[in-house]
């Protein structure tokens, strides 16, 4: 493997587990997601410029599309339960209750 796909590879891994072991705010699970994303984005780009296709070169501006569109999401949502919570714990919240 080289060091290229390992550095990719355990980014997108410290995203995921910082995301699944650190569940103590909101914010920081928003955070390990669009470290994920952007390892993805920056992922998808070498590959396209690798393959020397059009075809395939429209794929990261798609990526980093919905990207935008997460992060803009997980921050109304943010908003939204700070403001009716007071914080952004995630013990505080329960789905039951919405």
């Amino acid at each position: 493997m080289s060091p290229m796909y390992f550095s990719f590879t355990s980014a997108f891994i410290l995203g995921l587990m910082g995301l699944a072991f650190n569940r103590s705010h909101l914010l920081s699970a928003l955070l390990c997601l669009e470290g994920m994303m952007l390892t993805l984005f920056i992922a998808t780009a070498i590959w396209s410029m690798m393959l020397n296709s059009t075809s395939s070169s429209i794929i990261p501006m798609i990526m980093l599309t919905f990207s935008a569109c997460e992060a803009s999401a997980g921050l109304a949502i943010l908003v939204a339960t700070s403001r009716s919570h007071g914080s952004d714990s995630l013990q505080n919240l329960n789905l039951l209750q919405c």
